[in-house]
């Protein structure tokens, strides 16, 4: 069965850093991201690369069991959350709470899931009009 959506692209990705400085001034320096956005006081920078984000976010040397990606972000539209959870329920897939999150279109809203390897997914609607 077809999914209820499409995806549209790669909203953002979050990499967990061990030196997050270090890791900004690669990604702004050696690559030419701009800095967009700072949160969490701090410790989270969120980079444009394009149309898509690199978020890098201030981690342990052990977190996530050594994984340096927190998750990848799937810009879909529609956001149906009722069919989008019906859908991916029939796959044994558990849905966290949609919420409104921020990305690299601007705040809306958004669900996070696993895949069969755990990786965490989150898939992202369109932007909130105000």
């Amino acid at each position: 069965m077809a999914p209820p959506f499409l995806i549209v692209g790669i909203d953002h990705v979050v990499l967990r850093a061990r030196n997050l400085a270090a890791l900004e001034r690669f990604y702004v320096e050696a690559l030419g991201c701009v800095v967009e956005k700072r949160q969490m006081a701090g410790r989270l920078v969120q980079l444009r690369a394009g149309r898509a984000l690199i978020d890098l976010v201030a981690a342990a040397d052990d977190a996530a069991g050594g994984r340096n990606m927190d998750h990848l972000c799937l810009r879909i539209e529609p956001f149906d959350p009722i069919a989008i959870a019906a859908h991916l329920t029939g796959f044994g897939v558990a849905l966290g709470p949609v919420e409104s999150r921020y990305g690299a279109e601007g705040q809306g809203p958004s669900v996070y899931l696993a895949d069969p390897e755990g990786n965490q997914l989150e898939l992202k609607g369109p932007p909130a009009e105000d």
